[in-house]
């Protein structure tokens, strides 16, 4: 820790003079400790995927999740601290559900991760708390178009059409900058992550280790079977060995 530093980290509240908030930057250093989160827009939809990185043979792989469904129109992708990441989807989805309760219709996409952006914000400006440290890469189709979009620990939104969080981002956004297409169909979406995913595992991927979920036009947000992603694991396998 640099002398200059020591004063000014202990406390979320206090910035240092050349204007930085240590804890704010820790907690994204948490994130960027966490597991490859990839999100995909492609022609007429969004793809997740997340490695789950499984250290131990001894460890149950379905226990771990990665992506999870807000409502049925939204979902989420995950990385960093997993209780704080669980906290934000609980969180996220409570607000989902009072938007159906109290004016009868779907949230807007938009309107949910400002919610959500402004409950990680707070955590930034009292004493006696930390920030999250989880990003959330959110996907999702409303009347007003296809989203995906990412929150940090610090609040901040920002909107992608290709995006990666936690470990091996520089990359997989490297690799996406390269590849990347707007009119990509669903399962070029797909082959493009699994590339992306494929180029910062350290241990390989496997259905067991790796979570896809999407949302097309017209359909709802949904998280694929071990066999649906063993299928397109299989596809992706075989197009490597051709080249």
């Amino acid at each position: 820790m640099q002398p200059a530093q020591m004063a000014y980290d202990r406390a979320i509240t206090v910035f240092s003079p050349d204007g930085r908030l240590f804890q704010v930057e820790y907690a994204r250093a948490a994130v960027k400790r966490g597991t490859t989160t990839i999100g995909l827009k492609f022609k007429d939809g969004v793809v997740l995927m997340a490695d789950k990185r499984v250290r131990s043979r001894l460890l149950d792989p379905k226990s771990m999740e990665k992506i999870f469904l807000i409502d049925e129109h939204i979902g989420c992708a995950t990385s960093g601290l997993v209780g704080d990441a669980r906290v934000l989807v609980d969180y996220a989805r409570l607000i989902a559900q009072i938007e159906r309760v109290t004016y009868g219709e779907r949230i807007s996409v938009e309107h949910l991760v400002k919610r959500i952006s402004d409950y990680k914000q707070q955590y930034t400006q009292y004493g006696g708390v930390r920030p999250f440290g989880a990003s959330l890469l959110i996907a999702g189709i409303d009347e007003k178009g296809i989203y995906l979009m990412e929150t940090d620990p610090s609040g901040t939104i920002m909107g992608y059409k290709a995006d990666c969080i936690g470990g091996g981002r520089d990359t997989v956004m490297e690799l996406f900058e390269n590849e990347y297409r707007e009119d990509m169909d669903f399962e070029e979406a797909i082959m493009l992550g699994l590339k992306g995913i494929d180029a910062v595992s350290e241990d390989g991927i496997t259905p067991l280790t790796l979570e896809i979920g999407y949302i097309r036009n017209g359909g709802q947000f949904t998280i694929m079977s071990e066999e649906e992603v063993a299928k397109y694991l299989e596809k992706y396998k075989s197009e490597k060995k051709e080249e």
